[in-house]
């Protein structure tokens, strides 16, 4: 964990790492990337928040999701990351990669269209300036 880092900072890092994993997807099969420009903040624990937020990437029809994440899955892995896959409530793949600062993590899968990828991502860890409310958008 890194004591001096800011909301800021953190939120500019994770969305960094959106757009990083968003690279990964075929180009040719990209039709838009939607990043969220404003996140909300979760507890780490009593004294500390993470920044989470996602990307939706919308595909063109007919792309195969789930060998794409697998291509993201493999990506990770080769990096060191630790990355765990799963399925969701739908039955999709998705894929959990957690870099080693404590309460980073992002996720990738289908989205809620059969044409999306979404990548929902949480910071690492950081304290709040005295003052400052952690409630609101980000």
């Amino acid at each position: 964990m890194n004591a001096e880092l800011t909301w800021q900072q953190a939120k500019a890092h994770t969305q960094a790492m959106e757009l990083e994993i968003a690279a990964l997807i075929p180009k040719d099969a990209v039709v838009s990337i939607d990043q969220k420009r404003k996140g909300v903040l979760l507890s780490c624990n009593k004294t500390q928040h993470n920044w989470n937020a996602s990307t939706t990437v919308t595909v063109a029809e007919g792309t195969k999701i789930e060998p794409i994440v697998k291509d993201i899955e493999a990506h990770y892995r080769s990096r060191g990351l630790n990355v765990s896959a799963d399925t969701d409530v739908d039955g999709k793949l998705l894929v959990q990669i957690d870099p080693p600062a404590p309460g980073e993590n992002y996720l990738v899968g289908g989205g809620v269209k059969s044409n999306e990828i979404w990548i929902d991502s949480g910071s690492p860890c950081f304290t709040l300036p005295d003052g400052i409310y952690p409630g609101g958008d980000f």
